[in-house]
């Protein structure tokens, strides 16, 4: 049975079915000779090249694992959940492209269109969206990670930015990727409703311990303006730690 999401008045407003530290240094973990772009065509994570950060993967098995509403669909327009992640401070964090694990509660063509939205921030706290420093859209890839949440199947989607960002030094940023299915005539959009994973143990992942504990924030623009989901009926595990990445490069 799946654990009810974040509270009864979200449940309510949105009709969703229940589901349930100092800073280290980063360095970028390089798997073979390839472009931004050409990242998005391997494997889940952490198997593509030129990954900077990996929180790591979701334990289907631990009773902490848990899944927060991410994406825009018919069903459930403008859900929005921010992961964290450390710049370090040497300088020339360049990221190049975003991805996040998440998993879709209909089978069949759920990505319509395949496009995914992307916005990375600074200076977010509860109730302030601090300064967008980049967003846009493109082409999404999406890749099965091949486990399986509540009974759905986990997805990688991930997108690659317009151009290359040059994180601020020194600043933690808030980074989202948000899958799409708006398209009128596809009945799945309808119905249909993404979450983000979160990651208990940080199981391959790459410089996780750059991701700050407790900092998930969710965006709903209309009733839940940039707020923490630990203070959305999680327990301290379930809101600890984001299962996203950051493509680029040092």
């Amino acid at each position: 049975m799946k654990a009810i999401l974040y509270t009864i008045a979200l449940i309510v407003i949105f009709g969703l079915r229940a589901l349930a530290q100092s800073s280290p240094s980063l360095t970028m973990t390089h798997h073979g000779d390839a472009t931004a772009h050409d990242a998005f065509s391997w494997g889940p994570p952490p198997s593509g090249p030129n990954i900077l950060f990996y929180g790591g993967d979701v334990n289907p098995n631990d009773p902490n694992a848990y899944a927060v509403a991410n994406g825009n669909t018919l069903y459930v327009p403008t859900a929005a959940t921010y992961g964290a992640v450390r710049v370090p401070a040497t300088g020339h964090f360049v990221i190049t492209g975003v991805f996040f694990n998440q998993i879709a509660t209909q089978s069949g063509d759920i990505f319509d269109p395949p496009t995914a939205t992307y916005d990375i921030r600074i200076g977010l706290s509860e109730g302030n969206g601090g300064t967008s420093v980049a967003s846009g859209s493109g082409p999404q890839r999406v890749q099965p990670t091949g486990r399986m949440l509540f009974g759905d199947v986990e997805y990688t989607t991930s997108v690659a930015l317009d151009s290359p960002l040059v994180a601020p030094d020194r600043e933690t940023i808030w980074v989202n990727e948000s899958p799409q299915c708006t398209d009128g005539s596809n009945l799945i959009c309808r119905d249909l409703q993404y979450y983000a994973t979160n990651t208990t143990q940080k199981t391959g992942s790459v410089n996780g311990g750059a991701q700050p504990t407790g900092q998930i924030f969710f965006y709903d623009p209309l009733d839940f303006p940039w707020v923490n989901w630990c203070s959305l009926g999680l327990n301290g595990q379930q809101c600890a730690d984001l299962s996203f990445g950051i493509y680029g490069h040092r």
